[in-house]
């Protein structure tokens, strides 16, 4: 779930790198005037995923993302969940050429058939990692010992050394769609780093890092 970069608001703060909104806090430009990508910065974005399920759908909407804009992908959110019904790994992992067409019909997603077939072949290598731990635990085994201090969106970098291990990990157990940049920012969306600005009000909020 990548933070997409926009052009900056009319209220800038002390830091260069956030807007301050009307109600007073500092956020990226990126999260600033559309409500719904406000929203989902303050309430979602960097939070901690530690449940398989939870993990699989983002692994999935970053795949999905590629090439297209994370706002295209939240405004889809709703259709993806309905069509994935409720990303259930275990539910996904059983589709057949039925469903892909099925899915390839929906209007409401993304309907691109190699990331329709990653998702599945994802649901599969998910099941199939529940008995090293899980694909929560295994993803959160490649948190990296320090994480960004970025001022600006222009210092978050777009993948480090973890991101690639992770990457490529993950094909080894049969993973699809899952480069060094996607696992950057599944890294960013579900907590293992936090690259919210240092003058943002969200910085430090995943508890999992200090401010």
């Amino acid at each position: 779930m990548t933070a997409p970069a926009s052009g900056s608001g009319p209220d800038t703060g002390a830091d260069p790198g956030t807007v301050v909104g009307g109600d007073g806090l500092a956020r990226p430009a990126w999260a600033a005037a559309d409500p719904m990508l406000r929203d989902y910065y303050d309430t979602e974005w960097g939070m901690p995923v530690r449940d398989e399920q939870g993990m699989y759908e983002r692994i999935s909407l970053e795949a999905f993302q590629a090439g297209l804009s994370w706002a295209t992908i939240l405004r889809k959110r709703p259709a993806f969940r309905a069509a994935f019904e409720g990303f259930d790994p275990d539910r996904v992992a059983r589709y057949g050429g039925d469903d892909v067409e099925r899915l390839m019909g929906d209007a409401g997603i993304v309907r691109n058939r190699a990331k329709v077939l990653a998702a599945i072949t994802n649901a599969q290598a998910t099941i199939g990692l529940r008995d090293k731990g899980g694909l929560a635990e295994f993803v959160w085994s490649f948190r990296p010992d320090t994480t960004p201090r970025p001022r600006t969106f222009a210092e978050i970098p777009a993948k480090s050394p973890e991101s690639l291990a992770l990457a490529k990990a993950l094909r080894r157990e049969g993973f699809a769609f899952v480069g060094p940049t996607t696992m950057f920012a599944l890294m960013e969306a579900v907590g293992i780093i936090d690259t919210h600005l240092l003058g943002s009000h969200r910085r430090g909020s995943s508890g999992v890092w200090p401010v």
